[in-house]
């Protein structure tokens, strides 16, 4: 009985996912598209909203898809578990971003970030052992800098602009 419960342990443990090229994702338009065609380009994934203080930091975020193309890809995924400040569809996302931010980088369906209903990319990162910090994200904005193997290397509160040197150093 011990040997069963030990492979099925065994088998628990290698079926985590290992890096985030492992989930199956939406982007805003509903399509299936999966962060592994970004091998070998670190990915900053953030947590979005556009009706947040922190929203203007879209500006900066595309100017650094712009500016640093061939290091990393800004990936947004917009959430809506801090005080509603997500309320529209996808649609309504997308056209908020273009026209307000003239965002091109790749963004996900909305998600969520935190709670139960958490995505299974949120959850892998915020338990991800980093040299800065894990647990529950606390607001928007939050940064994941991913290495261009798929693996969590820095992780970023929403007042660190996407500019700063506290990431461009990291690129």
């Amino acid at each position: 009985m011990k040997a069963f419960a030990l492979i099925l342990a065994m088998m628990f443990v290698t079926s985590a996912p290992s890096t985030v090229y492992t989930f199956k994702l939406k982007n805003i338009d509903g399509k299936d598209f999966s962060l592994s065609k970004y091998k070998g380009k670190k990915l900053l994934i953030v947590n979005t909203a556009s009706k947040c203080g922190f929203t203007p930091q879209y500006a900066e975020l595309q100017k650094l898809a712009d500016q640093y193309k061939d290091k990393v890809v800004v990936v947004g995924f917009p959430a809506n578990n801090f005080g509603g400040q997500e309320p529209g569809t996808n649609t309504d996302v997308k056209e908020f971003c273009q026209k307000n931010f003239g965002v091109t980088f790749p963004l996900s369906e909305k998600v969520s970030v935190k709670g139960d209903d958490i995505a299974p990319i949120f959850k892998y990162l915020t338990a991800e052992p980093n040299p800065d910090f894990t647990g529950e994200i606390k607001w928007n904005f939050e940064k994941f800098l991913i290495d261009e193997n798929g693996k969590l290397i820095h992780r970023y509160r929403s007042a660190v602009k996407p500019l700063s040197e506290e990431i461009t150093k990291e690129l």
